[in-house]
């Protein structure tokens, strides 16, 4: 018998403390505290080594957007690797499955999207839209275009470009970021804009940007990158004056606009892409995570004809790529994935029917004496914890409140992620209004435990 299948969680624990470094921990308090662990998953559900079963309440780590137990999409995998495990995409060479998945891709994006550079993540994505954006400047002939502007609290990966392009303080602390990208207010109206108006906010939000430009001047300015909903900065669905001003001042100034589709894409609005619910025209569209359901790693850009034609006819090598772009066995999930999101009507389930539920569901925990807002979209949600509903005080200011809630919310067998006191949850899109209220059931648990032991 495997040893996999007879250590116990204790001896796992061991084993993890003194030879795995976690992502994003305190690799100390980690140690002391031991790390749960996951041995199993089906449907929308995960299961740890004692065999407790978890709602998955964060699809993964927002990727698994049709849950656990896809068995076409592992099948899928282990055909391709049994035909072709791998070749890469350099010295002119191409494969079908690329290539089938470059088309089916451009078949589901907006109109003017009609290419794809592939990468392994969503990181490499937004480090490619980097490249892609010197490149296509210097051959408009505008080689002044250097600059690119983002957005405080903003998550673009975790590489130095990714986190670079992001605007979370906590990590700029602990490496030295690009010179070249500036960042200007997010539209956080709870957190930030709970004294106006939320359209007069959205306003204010946008125009942090045209004041930015004015500052660096248009000339040096290349693009302006954002989620269309800011996902690990806390769900933040910006008010619906925002993009069309955004979008707005992008085009009088001639700059490129990116949407980092990572969490947003492949139905997690009720639309296909995060640009298509706020009905923005992007001109790249970096994506990752729920294009193979989380199965294989896979990202990419999706390209406007735009910035296309002038990358294909108008000059030369384009010096960048990775070994692993356009993998055959992770192409090969990503068209077993959207065979079955356009096979079962997945997107359009979520915009007409479970996302709704979902929202009016999540609604009523505004009723909560902890909490001082619900919002969301289609399969994404959030609620602030506040000490005081009128003030929109906080606690203690340091996020403990919303660690103490999620650690709770684990107790109760959903994940729900914090974010400071901030909760969100993004569970697969394939969860059915039964349950989606056992999430409900499973949040309020959660609060009430929460509320016992701060009030």
């Amino acid at each position: 018998m495997s040893s996999r299948t007879t250590r116990s969680s204790s001896d796992w624990q061991q084993l993890d403390q003194r030879h795995y470094l976690h992502p994003f921990s305190d690799f100390k308090a980690l140690g002391q505290q031991g790390s749960q662990i996951i041995s199993r998953a089906e449907g929308i559900y995960i299961y740890d080594n004692e065999g407790r079963q978890i709602l998955d309440g964060m699809s993964g780590l927002w990727c698994c957007s049709l849950g656990y137990g896809q068995q076409s999409i592992a099948a899928a995998v282990y055909a391709q690797l049994q035909e072709l495990p791998y070749y890469n995409s350099f010295f002119q060479c191409a494969h079908p499955p690329v290539i089938e998945l470059s088309q089916r891709l451009a078949e589901v994006a907006p109109k003017h999207m009609n290419n794809v550079f592939f990468t392994s993540s969503g990181s490499e994505a937004n480090d490619t839209c980097l490249r892609l954006l010197r490149r296509y400047w210097d051959l408009a002939g505008k080689p002044s275009k250097r600059l690119v502007i983002s957005r405080r609290n903003a998550y673009h990966g975790s590489t130095i470009a990714g986190a670079s392009l992001g605007g979370m303080g906590f990590m700029h602390q602990q490496f030295e970021t690009l010179s070249y990208v500036h960042h200007v207010d997010q539209p956080y109206w709870f957190d930030e804009g709970g004294d106006m108006e939320p359209e007069a906010f959205g306003l204010q939000a946008a125009r942090s940007l045209e004041l930015k430009i004015d500052e660096l001047g248009a000339e040096n300015v290349a693009a302006f990158i954002a989620e269309p909903i800011q996902g690990a900065g806390g769900v933040i669905v910006p008010p619906a004056s925002y993009w069309p001003e955004i979008e707005r001042i992008c085009r009088a100034h001639d700059i490129l606009l990116i949407t980092d589709e990572v969490i947003c894409g492949f139905g997690r609005t009720g639309e296909w892409f995060g640009a298509d619910y706020f009905s923005v025209s992007a001109d790249l569209m970096p994506f990752a995570k729920a294009v193979t359901n989380g199965y294989q790693p896979l990202g990419g850009v999706l390209v406007s004809d735009r910035c296309a034609d002038v990358l294909k006819t108008d000059g030369g090598e384009f010096a960048h790529g990775y070994t692993y772009s356009g993998h055959p066995a992770a192409c090969a999930a990503a068209l077993a994935t959207l065979d079955i999101l356009q096979e079962q009507n997945i997107v359009t389930t979520v915009r007409d029917s479970s996302g709704p539920y979902l929202q009016r569901r999540w609604a009523e925990l505004a009723e909560h004496p902890l909490v001082g807002e619900t919002r969301g979209a289609g399969f994404l949600a959030a609620l602030e914890l506040v000490s005081d509903k009128a003030s929109r005080a906080r606690f203690d200011g340091d996020g403990s409140s919303g660690a103490r809630c999620r650690d709770n919310s684990m107790a109760a067998g959903l994940v729900m992620r914090a974010v400071g006191d901030t909760m969100i949850v993004a569970p697969p899109l394939v969860a059915t209004h039964a349950q989606i209220d056992e999430l409900i059931d499973k949040a309020r648990a959660a609060l009430d435990a929460t509320a016992a032991e701060l009030i």
